[in-house]
């Protein structure tokens, strides 16, 4: 057994995301009867944007990661948990044998719900991103030593993650342009939970009748609403922000100007990749459309029983300009709250370049209404930076035994998209308490969620919509 985990370790790590979720997108293809050419265009298209992706992450990362470091010199504030980004994570999913054997047991498990109808979201698509899964298990391992505990864990997390990918699968798909697919990455769907919650709140404060997005902006400031423009002026106002104690310095400056350049290449040159990433979608969306045609193509969309989403990768939302305005706006908030929460143990830093993805479904559920993705992140991501001070301890232990060997003079450390989750962190801690009664609570309200969804899908798709369009501007 150990040698077949090892052997699908190696496979995955050697071949990586750029090759793997091509291949899987292919077979995909196949099944759907979409036409060999077309099929490798698709895949093609999936490994040339997860490479583009990759490269212009890569690259921005290390300029973000330095302002960010020099925001915390300049206030002098000590976080002992850092944000190493989610890669450790990864590293440690696949090192561990309980990581492995879910990766595999998972992917048979979402294939089985598929074809049972318990879900209508084929999750094997994105099948990479299940490591997100193999981290709490490994976690959870890493404390009880109970394999079966760990599993059961991971499981669980599937199926949530399932539900809420469903939940939000009509506003995805309508708000990102992309027909009959959905996000469903368990470190990013969770932010479904916090928006329904605090909507109506929003609302009563009257944020669904401040209209500001990118397309306003750019309607009503012309020049300065362009996504490259927006962009080198958020990049000055990050960069400034980076060197308030070294403004006098030329250095400051020079660094001020090259992250102002940086983020207006990454706010132009992002959204031309996610055009590409996202091709590879589209005829598999459309074999997926000819499939569950009915006669009334008004009502298809929300009453169609048989209409069934195709798991992608979130890079495809990413490039979406308000979601890429948003995520870099939340950058300095999110250090400015780390800094001044009580009772706050962690630092983000690597993975405040993922804050695009991990918003796209408040994006979507809010149309773009950039002060309540602003306001919901906020308040969700401070809860969540507790949820990483919690588990500092336990990440650090299980990536320091199966992942990689911590950085010189580093002692605790997280990442800010995989843990400061508050939601996944409550479903942890039900289950390494192993007590039957949280387990159990656990359960039921999962149960009640998926009748309610099976029995109600239209109503609540419609409601979202309804929700949703109270941020349009009158007519």
């Amino acid at each position: 057994m150990s040698i077949m985990l090892n052997a699908v370790n190696h496979f995955f790590t050697t071949f990586g995301a750029s090759v793997i979720v091509p291949v899987m997108i292919f077979l995909v293809a196949g099944l759907l009867g979409v036409k060999l050419k077309v099929a490798l265009q698709s895949a093609l298209a999936a490994g040339v944007g997860l490479t583009g992706f990759g490269w212009l992450i890569s690259t921005f990362t290390p300029a973000v990661t330095k302002l960010i470091k020099q925001m915390v010199q300049t206030t002098g504030i000590h976080l002992p948990i850092v944000d190493l980004g989610w890669q450790t994570g990864s590293l440690a999913a696949f090192g561990s044998t309980v990581g492995l054997t879910f990766f595999i047991g998972g992917l048979l498990l979402e294939l089985a719900l598929f074809a049972l109808k318990i879900t209508r979201v084929f999750m094997p698509s994105n099948l990479w991103n299940n490591f997100g899964f193999m981290i709490w298990a490994t976690m959870a391992y890493t404390v009880t030593h109970n394999l079966g505990l760990a599993l059961g864990l991971a499981t669980f997390l599937l199926l949530v993650t399932l539900l809420l990918a469903e939940i939000q699968a009509d506003a995805w798909s309508t708000f990102y342009g992309i027909k009959n697919a959905t996000v469903a990455a368990p470190h990013n769907i969770e932010q479904v939970v916090p928006i329904l919650l605090l909507d109506p709140l929003w609302n009563l404060l009257g944020f669904n009748r401040v209209h500001v997005t990118p397309a306003r902006f750019k309607a009503r400031f012309g020049l300065l609403g362009e996504p490259t423009v927006l962009g080198a002026l958020l990049g000055l106002l990050i960069g400034i922000l980076g060197n308030l104690t070294r403004l006098t310095s030329l250095s400051a400056w020079g660094q001020i100007a090259q992250f102002t350049i940086q983020l207006a290449a990454i706010m132009t040159i992002f959204p031309l990749v996610t055009q590409v990433f996202a091709g590879a979608f589209a005829p598999l969306a459309a074999a997926i459309d000819q499939r569950h045609q009915t006669s009334d193509q008004a009502s298809t969309d929300l009453t169609d029983p048989k209409r069934w989403f195709l798991a992608i990768d979130d890079g495809v939302g990413y490039g979406e300009t308000t979601t890429l305005m948003a995520g870099m706006l939340l950058i300095p908030l999110m250090v400015g709250v780390a800094f001044l929460l009580p009772g706050n143990r962690a630092l983000p830093v690597v993975d405040l370049i993922a804050l695009p993805f991990m918003i796209e479904s408040i994006v979507a559920l809010t149309r773009g209404n950039l002060l309540k993705i602003l306001a919901t992140g906020v308040v969700w991501f401070s809860l969540g930076l507790y949820a990483a001070s919690w588990l500092g301890d336990v990440y650090t232990a299980a990536v320091a035994q199966y992942g990689t060997a911590l950085p010189t003079g580093v002692v605790l450390i997280t990442s800010f998209n995989l843990i400061a989750r508050p939601l996944n962190a409550l479903i942890f801690a039900a289950f390494i308490s192993q007590n039957p009664v949280w387990i159990g609570l656990c359960l039921l309200l999962y149960l009640i969620g998926l009748v309610a969804l099976r029995t109600r899908r239209p109503q609540i798709w419609a409601y979202l919509r309804k929700m949703a369009a109270q941020n349009e501007p009158a007519k």
